[in-house]
């Protein structure tokens, strides 16, 4: 019985901060490590995945459990830095919208738990990298900080 209790606990504090994303369908450019890059309004780091094509998400199944998207209910608005007509959506296999930014679908890292962390730029999964996006579409190809 404990360890049922646990892996609900678990699973809920993953859940909870992907779960807001829906809430806040913001993205904003702000400083990092990396420099100017994607977040999304609660401050958390924004990812695209180089085997994505024609907007469309190629990360479905246990690719989307490691990154999930950033699912919206509507086209997200735009903050600092981001340019308006970057932002828009893609309809996902199982009918949900994800948010694009120049064409892009956007994702999270599972293991990203707090705003600001960056914990898996430029890694290799899933058959493509993962990278931060910049204000103007462009992604991040260096690993070092």
């Amino acid at each position: 019985m404990r360890l049922r209790s646990f892996a609900a606990l678990l699973a809920l504090t993953v859940a909870v901060p992907l779960a807001a994303a829906a809430t806040s369908a913001s993205i904003a450019a702000k400083q990092s490590a990396y420099g100017r890059i994607l977040f999304d309004g609660r401050g958390f780091v924004l990812y695209a995945f180089t085997r994505d094509a024609h907007g469309k998400s190629a990360c479905s199944g246990a690719c989307a459990k490691a990154w999930p998207p950033y699912l919206v209910k509507s086209r997200p608005s735009g903050g600092a830095g981001v340019a308006a007509a970057r932002l828009g959506t893609t309809r996902r296999a199982d009918g949900s919208l994800q948010a694009t930014y120049a064409g892009r679908p956007l994702y999270y890292y599972v293991g990203d738990r707090k705003p600001g962390q960056i914990l898996c730029q430029n890694v290799v999964e899933y058959g493509g990298y993962w990278r931060v996006v910049r204000p103007s579409g462009a992604l991040v190809t260096s690993r070092s900080r």
